[in-house]
């Protein structure tokens, strides 16, 4: 197994900036389009039982209900495939990376949620905090695991980890072997009587 820096140094760096540039941007329009003040002539009550709103979408009829619950699983999707590109590393563990993805999703839905009761036209809604976690861990799955393992396949075919010898003009990469930590008798300069 190779080490992260070995694996295509730029190619490495090149992704956890484009993610993290795409982060910031989608973070943005997120904020943009859930942190302003809505002018409503009333505001229903804070939805604070799970599922509650998603039975009242699904009553509302099929088109709706699609497009509410759509609208909430959509929201933050793209930060189950932007959060681990601006992470960058490409061997990790799939079980892993997917709980500490959702995991940020639940916390910035969280916020999301938190600092909407603040503004004018919005409440707290538990069921956008599901939905919009629910979309964080789907596209995580449907992406990443299958992007990652693309991503390595190219890095070994492009740098092998052990090149062959009819391959290599200079043969074999030498290696030097660990030294131990030499005792203090050592390392101490020697005292004068």
């Amino acid at each position: 197994m190779q080490r992260q820096g070995s694996m295509g140094g730029s190619a490495a760096i090149r992704i956890r900036v484009t993610g993290g540039v795409l982060l910031v941007a989608h973070l943005v329009l997120v904020a943009w389009l859930t942190l302003r003040p809505l002018d409503v002539p009333w505001v229903m009550p804070a939805n604070l039982r799970p599922l509650d709103g998603i039975r009242a979408d699904l009553a509302l009829g099929w088109p709706q209900a699609a497009r509410e619950l759509g609208e909430g699983l959509a929201l933050l999707a793209p930060l189950g495939v932007l959060l681990p590109m601006a992470d960058g590393r490409l061997t990790v563990s799939t079980p892993a990376s997917f709980v500490r993805t959702t995991a940020a999703g639940v916390l910035i839905s969280l916020a999301i949620e938190l600092l909407q009761s603040d503004v004018p036209g919005r409440v707290l809604d538990v069921d956008s905090l599901l939905l919009n976690t629910a979309g964080v861990a789907l596209a995580h799955l449907a992406v990443v695991p299958a992007g990652r393992a693309r991503l390595r396949r190219r890095m070994t075919e492009r740098h092998p980890a052990v090149p062959r010898q009819e391959e290599s003009s200079q043969g074999r990469t030498p290696t030097i072997p660990r030294v131990g930590i030499a005792p203090w008798s050592d390392a101490l300069p020697p005292s004068s009587p």
